[in-house]
């Protein structure tokens, strides 16, 4: 119930509002909150102050808010709760676009011109005769990236999409006391050290290192990963040989439960397919 008492026309008295302790806590919150809007802590420290027995002028001078919308948050607080200091879906102005100017967007944004690789916010509002504002929110709504190019490479093995369906089989419809890790290996890793040690993150400064390294020559790092549990089975080696990946699949061996069948998922690296390795 909004209960408001007036003397002369001003009102004298505070807002019938009672909180509960998990409201009191939420609101409070909201007021000291710094990822939240100014306008929602504001409105939250409305409520705060008429709980208190604030009178609805003393209100609007502490928080900034007319007369008006104190009424209109103190009335949706009692009548919806925390959820009615919340603005409803479709407030505000409506944005208007021509529906010819959006279909004429969508078409264009997959033709680029020619003589220019792809469309830019600025080029697309000049055909289509809207603002660039406008492009970038046509094609954040429909998920359109002119900008980013993701590229992607197909084996010219007869046989890959055989082998495709092998590899997500076993991810899909694992075999019974079976485990799958994935194996890869990156070269030419740099083994660098830095000259001088640094100083480690404290309060006032941030963590240091020296400029210059030494070098140690390059290093290949194994790894093979247990997709489900998460888990790491790595080794460092100088070399690249199939004898250094002939002695990572030893540690798989020893590092993995005697009772389960290994599948191991691997490229066509050269070493992978050695007659020793084999």
């Amino acid at each position: 119930m909004l209960v408001d008492y007036t003397v002369g026309g001003e009102e004298m008295s505070a807002q019938d509002i009672v909180l509960s302790p998990e409201e009191s806590a939420e609101l409070s919150r909201r007021t000291r909150s710094a990822i939240i809007s100014q306008r929602d802590g504001r409105r939250a420290r409305v409520i705060l102050l008429a709980a208190q027995g604030c009178s609805r002028v003393e209100i609007a001078r502490l928080v900034g808010f007319s007369l008006r919308s104190v009424t209109l948050w103190c009335k949706r607080f009692q009548e919806q709760g925390l959820d009615g200091l919340i603005d409803k879906p479709g407030r505000g102005r409506k944005s208007f676009l021509p529906p010819d100017a959006m279909a004429r967007v969508l078409e264009q944004v997959v033709q680029p011109r020619i003589g220019q690789p792809r469309w830019s916010c600025r080029s697309m509002a000049q055909v289509a005769g809207i603002s660039p504002a406008s492009v970038q929110r046509i094609w954040a709504a429909n998920d359109i990236k002119p900008h980013l190019t993701r590229t992607f490479k197909l084996s010219n093995d007869p046989n890959f999409e055989e082998k495709f369906w092998d590899v997500i089989g076993l991810y899909l419809d694992p075999p019974d006391k079976a485990l799958v890790l994935c194996c890869d290996e990156k070269s030419q890793v740099q083994a660098l050290e830095r000259t001088q040690p640094g100083l480690p993150l404290g309060i006032g400064h941030i963590r240091t290192q020296s400029h210059d390294y030494i070098r140690h020559g390059t290093v290949t790092l194994f790894t093979a990963l247990d997709y489900l549990e998460g888990k790491l089975i790595s080794s460092i080696e100088r070399q690249h040989r199939h004898q250094e990946w002939l002695d990572f699949l030893k540690k798989i061996n020893r590092e993995t439960p005697k009772h389960l069948q290994l599948h191991l998922i691997v490229d066509n690296y050269a070493t992978h397919k050695h007659p020793k390795v084999k």
